[in-house]
């Protein structure tokens, strides 16, 4: 079976320590390499292609969002999942505006590492359930944006829950007893109406119009 090749990227040898140690007991993941700060990753990329990037934020040289815009215009292909600590909440913005398609605690449990690898390698986002409660706390006082709900379809509305809820479009299919292709075509029609193109990106404009719950 091929494993996930990871890299990680945080100035912190302790934590970088913990992260290998949590990941070395994945059967189905090998680190490949290692790096302090975004310029280092940028090397390393030159000679590795990893399939994940745990990607810090706050580091010397270059920060996880600078690298993380960076590697993905060299590497469309890579899959970044921000690293950060509490009280980073205002980076989640910006990280998913870099290309990020999760955010992780620093102080998550190897359970919870696991079931992000897995969602992240398997396409979806994957969001510490912190950080999606802080979507939820910030912008609870605002308003449902009643435009987008009229443009947006009762099914569309569904779909957008189950993207929210990390489900791929087959597993959406699925669920709804739709083909794939008629997921795809109302995930266009989400994209164009919201005006957002980026899964990542969706879910966080879907929490913040308050257009879904979050669990």
């Amino acid at each position: 079976m091929r494993k996930l090749k990871i890299v990680i990227v945080d100035d912190h040898e302790f934590f970088r320590t913990g992260i290998r140690m949590a990941i070395n007991g994945f059967d189905y993941c090998k680190i490949i390499g290692e790096a302090t700060n975004g310029m280092e990753l940028l090397k390393l990329l030159e000679h590795h292609q990893p399939d994940i990037i745990l990607m810090d934020i706050k580091m010397p040289l270059m920060n996880g969002c600078e690298a993380t815009r960076e590697a993905l215009k060299r590497f469309p292909d890579l899959k970044i999942i921000a690293l950060s600590m509490y009280g980073d909440e205002e980076h989640l913005q910006s990280m998913i505006d870099a290309g990020a398609k999760g955010f992780l605690l620093k102080n998550i449990r190897t359970d919870d590492l696991d079931r992000a690898l897995n969602a992240v390698a398997d396409g979806k986002s994957y969001y510490s359930e912190e950080f999606l409660e802080f979507f939820t706390k910030r912008f609870s006082s605002k308003p449902e944006d009643e435009e987008l709900f009229q443009a947006l379809t009762k099914r569309e509305l569904e779909i957008l829950q189950y993207i929210v809820d990390g489900y791929s479009n087959k597993e959406i299919a699925n669920k709804l007893f739709i083909s794939i292709r008629t997921v795809t075509n109302h995930r266009a029609n989400i994209n164009s109406k919201t005006g957002v193109n980026n899964t990542a990106k969706l879910i966080a404009f879907a929490i913040r119009h308050n257009l879904v719950h979050y669990k």
